[in-house]
């Protein structure tokens, strides 16, 4: 599973969108797709322990949880930054 897919499966078990995750483009807005701040919580708290990272104060924002897109590439960037 890439990536991406495995964002998609924790957005739609933490989200709690009311619109199937699979019909969103990755730029769509979550927030406007129905993304509350509880559940962007939920899903962060999800993704830090699927991918044993964790978010920085500085990406604890809006932006980084807008998408799948800027999702897919805050984990991506905390990814390679654990490798490294």
């Amino acid at each position: 599973m890439s990536l991406q897919q495995t964002i998609r499966t924790l957005l739609d078990q933490h989200g709690q969108l009311p619109v199937p995750v699979a019909t969103l483009p990755d730029e769509a807005d979550l927030y406007q797709a129905g993304l509350s701040s509880f559940a962007s919580v939920q899903l962060m708290l999800a993704l830090e322990d699927h991918f044993d990272v964790e978010f920085p104060e500085s990406m604890l924002n809006r932006r980084t949880f807008a998408s799948i897109g800027a999702i897919t590439r805050a984990v991506g960037t905390l990814s390679a930054e654990a490798v490294a």
